[in-house]
């Protein structure tokens, strides 16, 4: 049964969410495809620019971030 979010994140008690995404069928986010030789390490820069615009839109504070090859990290407040 799905919780309301104001049950769920509690600004007093925890201050900092560390959030993390994973691609799913182990597929790669920032790497060269072996398949075609294509170079994806633009969306790197892609996805740190819509993380920081979106963050600006939510006013959601990004203490700390890291994109790796098919997954990223994020600290937020």
């Amino acid at each position: 049964m799905a919780t309301a979010r104001k049950k769920l994140i509690s600004l007093t008690d925890t201050k900092y969410y560390h959030c993390i995404s994973r691609c799913v069928r182990r597929a790669y986010l920032c790497v060269e495809d072996s398949a075609t030789g294509k170079c994806y390490e633009h969306r790197r820069q892609w996805i740190e620019d819509k993380l920081l615009e979106l963050a600006k839109v939510f006013c959601i504070d990004v203490c700390a971030y890291a994109i790796m090859s098919n997954y990223f990290h994020v600290v937020l407040s």
